[in-house]
């Protein structure tokens, strides 16, 4: 759990609305509606990043919060000090999702294969599941060793994960019925990018290229120094 915070009622803060709404970020991965409510700081995307990143620089960072989650192993994962990686690549997401899911973290983690090896040693990505009731530690080691058996998977309680979900402002909306059973995860889809104080910095949108992600990665790990 998060001290001191509320599990809110809405999941999207004002920090994202005009991304959310303007890249169509909602998937199901399948549309969904947003609303705006207030995030965790008033912090407002830059009205032209810098050429340094391509993907969306944040003017006021905010700050991963401070949650114990669990991994594959089975053990408790501190989102803030769990990874000693100076970069850590946040994506909420579910291994059920049709296309969107897999696409994203398949590009991160070709990008990871075309930097130097001492950039991917510096860059953690770690998927967080939308998606607790199926996804156990054992489904999301076995769906993440099939991409990149470096990347860290983690679940928890869904009203936990709708918690962290919102404080960085990623809408988890509730299941969607698909023909033929089953169903699907109504989430967004940006990818959060924070530094070795972990302070989200940059946010990529659906559809990012991976020569973006391998730019921007390989830019955020050397301003870590």
């Amino acid at each position: 759990m998060i001290p001191g915070r509320r599990r809110p009622r809405r999941l999207v803060p004002v920090v994202l609305v005009g991304l959310l709404c303007a890249s169509a970020l909602l998937a199901g991965c399948s549309s969904a509606s947003t609303v705006p409510v207030p995030g965790p700081t008033s912090v407002t995307a830059s009205g032209a990043s810098p050429s340094a990143f391509q993907g969306i620089l944040l003017d006021s960072p905010y700050p991963l919060p401070d949650a114990t989650l669990t991994d594959t192993s089975g053990h408790d994962f501190n989102l803030r000090t769990g990874s000693d990686a100076p970069v850590l690549a946040v994506f909420f997401g579910y291994t059920n999702c049709p296309d969107i899911c897999l696409g994203t973290l398949t590009d991160l983690a070709t990008a990871l294969n075309r930097v130097p090896a001492e950039v991917r040693a510096k860059v953690q990505v770690i998927l967080i599941t939308v998606d607790p009731d199926r996804d156990t530690p054992a489904v999301l080691r076995a769906y993440l060793d099939r991409i990149d058996p470096g990347f860290i998977g983690l679940t928890a309680d869904l009203d936990v994960v709708k918690q962290v979900a919102g404080y960085l402002g990623v809408a988890v909306e509730g299941t969607v019925e698909v023909p033929g059973g089953g169903y699907e995860v109504t989430h967004s889809t940006q990818v959060i990018g924070f530094d070795a104080e972990r302070l989200g910095r940059l946010v990529w949108t659906q559809g990012t290229s991976v020569g973006a992600f391998r730019a921007d990665l390989t830019e955020l790990v050397r301003q870590q120094g």
